[in-house]
């Protein structure tokens, strides 16, 4: 079993806090907060055995064996790397880092600790990413030209951490990482060239995000993340001899129908997913502490994304093109 804490209250625990005690090898064992009364009102909230204050604390304790981190974007990499010299593994809510550099140095220090450190792409875990990626490696629409993907929320400006410059706010880091990790992963590998477009709140975080990643191969994908308009993802893939569009890429529900496209033929493919989603990444990452299975998310991987987001970035800041 791995005994779990918790790093901060953040909103997304609702998801993972369930998708934890479902999951067959994983015991929630404490919460942690910088006040006492969060700590202890959440514990209750979330029926979790014990409230620690302070971080550090929880890192302390020899007890837990794996940390999970929904802190602000700007404060992955630090408890991260606390975290690993406190000898845990560590599960980290995306972004991992702003830049390469800084996923380079979580890598040397979880090397040398002889942890495991995987940052939170759900999506990455479901059955039917699998599914994508099995009919596109076939050859189902031949060789891939295009990617067209987005992933929006309409977004309440009053008091939103997504908005603050000093946490790492912005439509690009938190939901334009979908995009560009699906597209990559299709593709096998980081862009030549990227380019990118933003629309800047007055906060100076982009809340809308449009961007064009070129690869060597001739193929091209256009990413899109905001703050702007309801929710809404998409995918779709196209090939030199057909296309496939995938619905709720990254937040699958229990069953997808994918819609296959061929000589002006359309096949719909049923795909049967999870009914709790969060699940299968935490059975995942058990299986990689407990198993020394495979990681599904590496830490190569969070590199590549790590720069091409970086780029990207940086691409609409300078209004022109960075490579990665």
């Amino acid at each position: 079993m791995l005994r779990w804490g918790i790093l901060g209250t953040a909103r997304i625990n609702r998801r993972v806090i369930p998708a934890l005690r479902l999951a067959r090898r994983s015991d929630v064992a404490a919460v942690a907060s910088r006040t006492r009364a969060r700590a202890e009102a959440y514990a209750r909230e979330w029926s979790i055995p014990r409230a620690v204050v302070g971080y550090q604390t929880l890192l302390d304790d020899s007890s837990i064996h794996a940390v999970y981190i929904p802190l602000p974007n700007t404060l992955h990499v630090e408890w991260t790397l606390a975290a690993i010299a406190a000898g845990k593994h560590v599960l980290c809510e995306k972004p991992l880092a702003f830049d390469a550099a800084d996923v380079d140095r979580i890598a040397q220090a979880a090397s040398a600790a002889k942890v495991i450190v995987e940052e939170g792409f759900m999506y990455r875990h479901e059955p039917l990413t699998a599914r994508v990626l099995s009919l596109l490696g076939d050859g189902a629409i031949g060789a891939i030209r295009a990617v067209v993907s987005g992933f929006t929320f309409a977004l309440e400006p009053s008091h939103n951490i997504r908005l603050d410059p000093q946490l790492g706010g912005g439509s690009l880091w938190d939901v334009g990482g979908y995009p560009v990790t699906y597209t990559q992963l299709i593709m096998g590998h980081e862009p030549k060239m990227v380019f990118g477009s933003a629309h800047w709140h007055a906060s100076g975080v982009d809340e809308e995000f449009m961007g064009m990643l070129r690869f060597d191969e001739g193929a091209t994908a256009n990413i899109f993340a905001g703050f702007r308009t309801p929710y809404r993802t998409w995918l779709e893939v196209l090939g030199s001899e057909g296309g496939l569009t995938v619905p709720n890429p990254f937040r699958p529900g229990p069953i997808e129908t994918l819609e296959l496209e061929r000589r002006s033929t359309i096949e719909r493919i049923e795909v049967t997913g999870s009914p709790e989603i969060f699940v299968r990444e935490i059975e995942d990452f058990e299986a990689a502490v407990l198993d020394r299975a495979p990681q599904v998310v590496t830490l190569a991987e969070s590199r590549r994304t790590a720069a091409t987001l970086a780029a990207l970035h940086g691409a609409a800041r300078e209004a022109g093109r960075v490579s990665p």
